[in-house]
């Protein structure tokens, strides 16, 4: 087992694709705190994983607010002991014109996807270098390398991940802890519906594999960053889109 025995938070880990991360890790043995601001469906995938034989505990945060950020890690060390697999997945995807966007959409959008990544890192980070050691894993999004019309906040706030895993990684080299972000493109999960409601056959001719990705693909590769395989490896981006951040489908 690949992460055997380690112990992992997974933030937005009650569906899509942070509940695929939560239940590959758990695969390969890791111990997984689950953590989502909706308590009941964190607690549904917690009690799935405990009866596969992992130890898993279901933890309620709104990670754009530190006492509740603190309070989950704090948790999280009472139970486990220690902290070895940070995976920052939770954020909010919002379309809207940039004329309509209205500064508390904005301010929702980047406390979430940007802001709660921050916080999350900073309560997790002294357990880690305590015992030089860590894994970090940020979800960011393809939409960081290019543009798109109506998700400007969206966008803004995935390109901001991509510099914070760069900056966390060369701050936090000297305590052996890896800092990487994978970069997901179009995936079929409940967040990701009214985007594909109303792009599905777009994406689907753009994308050059020529299929939408699922939550298992995005929780292969943070499998792999958080891994022994990919000890030399930080401060990177990893796409998993089906060559989407490349270009084009032949003939697009």
């Amino acid at each position: 087992m690949r992460v055997k025995d380690k112990v992992a938070i997974v933030t937005g880990a009650a569906q899509g694709i942070g509940e695929g991360i939560a239940t590959r890790l758990a695969e390969e043995g890791a111990r997984i705190a689950v953590v989502d601001v909706k308590l009941d469906m964190a607690n549904g995938v917690a009690k799935s994983l405990k009866e596969k034989g992992t130890d898993a505990i279901a933890l309620q945060a709104d990670t754009s607010k530190k006492p509740e950020v603190q309070a989950v890690v704090d948790e999280a060390i009472s139970h486990f002991k220690r902290i070895d697999i940070l995976v920052n997945n939770a954020g909010i995807h919002r379309m809207s014109k940039v004329t309509e966007i209205t500064e508390e959409t904005w301010d929702k959008i980047l406390n979430i996807n940007l802001k709660g990544y921050f916080l999350m890192v900073q309560a997790v980070a002294p357990h880690m270098q305590k015992q030089s050691y860590g894994k970090i894993v940020n979800i960011a999004s393809v939409a960081a390398y290019g543009g798109m019309p109506d998700q400007v906040h969206y966008n803004a706030s995935k390109g901001g991940i991509i510099s914070l895993t760069r900056s966390l990684a060369l701050e936090f080299a000297p305590f052996k802890i890896n800092v990487n972000a994978v970069s997901p493109g179009a995936v079929e999960t409940l967040g990701n519906k009214r985007f594909l409601d109303h792009y599905r056959e777009l994406v689907e001719k753009r994308i050059p594999l020529g299929r939408i990705a699922q939550p298992a693909d995005i929780a292969n590769a943070v499998l792999f960053l958080v891994s022994d395989e990919a000890e030399y490896i930080t401060g990177q981006c990893l796409s998993v889109c089906g060559g989407l951040s490349i270009g084009t489908a032949p003939g697009i």
